[in-house]
Order: structure tokens, then sequence, then C-alpha cells
């Protein structure tokens, strides 16, 4: 897995400890999470956590090979990593640094072993690669918009034979999230658009989960409609 330390990334991970359908939990990241290994303690799963410190795409690609092949069994990826927030500070060269090269190093590291044959993507509802490359860059603008498609793009041509993409809109339980905001879009949610429906950290980490534990037959999309539905 990787992007263990955001806030979708730290439920996800006890949902993978706590659905007592996965043998080790393997984790990717810069640094070692405590709060996590006691959690995995407590919940008698092995997480074993894979530091790259210099998190460059063939540095990430490389650790995420090697700690497949230490791995015995069925194995699945999953990924939540992306800039959670400030975007529109950065470049898109910046941005896509994260989100694009990193998540498609993962993925081919993944796919380059020869035993992975699924990964689950957390990206963005809006998502178009195709998307116009100018304006600020902040979540839900056009510019963000075509990095997140790119990011799939790049995953979906990494050579893994399934990947499931999650389209979430406004994460509730985020802590990139307004709290202001999360009181009041669930009062709209009946004028709203089911796919742009805010959803909470907990309902996208369940659906992840529940297509980790049973492989889709195909590559799909996922929206809100489809990921309470899952979880």
């Amino acid at each position: 897995m990787l992007g263990a330390s955001g806030s979708v990334g730290g439920v996800l991970v006890g949902a993978l400890l706590r659905s007592g359908a996965f043998g080790t939990v393997v984790t990717v990241g810069r640094t070692s999470l405590p709060a996590q290994l006691a959690e995995a303690k407590s919940a008698r799963v092995r997480l074993r956590e894979v530091m790259v410190p210099d998190m460059t795409p063939e540095q990430l690609q490389q650790a995420t090979s090697n700690a497949v092949d230490a791995l015995e069994g069925e194995v699945v990826g999953l990924s939540v990593l992306g800039i959670g927030a400030g975007t529109a500070k950065l470049t898109m060269a910046q941005h896509r640094d994260v989100d694009v090269a990193l998540n498609a190093a993962f993925a081919r590291g993944l796919a380059a072993t020869g035993k992975v044959r699924h990964l689950a993507l957390m990206s963005a509802v809006g998502a178009n690669a195709a998307a116009s490359a100018q304006g600020s860059g902040a979540a839900g603008t056009s510019r963000y918009n075509r990095v997140k498609g790119e990011a799939e793009a790049a995953v979906l041509a990494s050579g893994l034979a399934v990947v499931s993409v999650f389209r979430p809109a406004m994460i509730i339980g985020s802590r990139h999230t307004p709290r202001l905001l999360e009181m009041l879009l669930p009062l709209f949610s009946w004028a709203t658009p089911v796919k742009y429906r805010s959803i909470r950290v907990e309902q996208i980490a369940a659906a992840m989960v529940a297509t980790a534990h049973r492989t889709p037959p195909a590559s799909a999309v996922y929206h809100y409609g489809e990921m309470l539905a899952m979880g």
C-alpha cells in the first residue's frame, strides 16, 4: 500500500488490519508510523513498513518490487497517494511529480514482479487527462482534474491486468476538508448529482478493501454510489 500517512491512508490501513482477509499488510513510505504498528499488533496482523526516504520514482519502483518478491501467496496493491491540499500553490510539474510519477512507479513496481494482477487507486471525481492545463491547480479545477486523469492513465498503462479507480468528491474526515464544509455539504446532498456527493473516509476505505479482497473481473471506475454499494 502507498499513501498510508494520509487521512484516507490511515483509515484504510486500519480497515485492512481489521478485515481478517489479509495475512500481511505492507506499507511503503518515507517514515515509520508507530500508531499503525501498534494497531496491527492489537489486531494480530503482520504490518511491515518499507522505508523509502528518498522517494524518487526509481527508488519507489525498486522498493515496491522487492517488497512484493518477499511475499507469498496472492498480492494486491492499493494506493491513496496524492497531494491533499495546497495544489494551487504548486506548478503543474510539481503536482505531477507526486500524483503521476510516484503512482506510476508504484504500479510498475507491482507489475514487474508478475505476482500482482490488481491495483486499487484513489483518484478524484472529475479526473480527465484531456482537461485543460490552465488555471490555478486547486482541487476541482481543470488543471487538477487533468493531473488526476494523467495519474489514472499512467497506472492503467503499467501492465497490471485490473485497475480499480475510486473517484471520491469532497471527503468527510480528511484533515484537508474544512470543518464547515463537512457540516454543510450533507444538508444539500438531495440536490447534488450522486457522483458529486461528499463521502466519508471510512466509506472509501471499505470500498477499497472490498475490491482488494475480491478482485473485479476488469478495470473500472467507481464513484459515490458504487463505493457505498461495495462498502
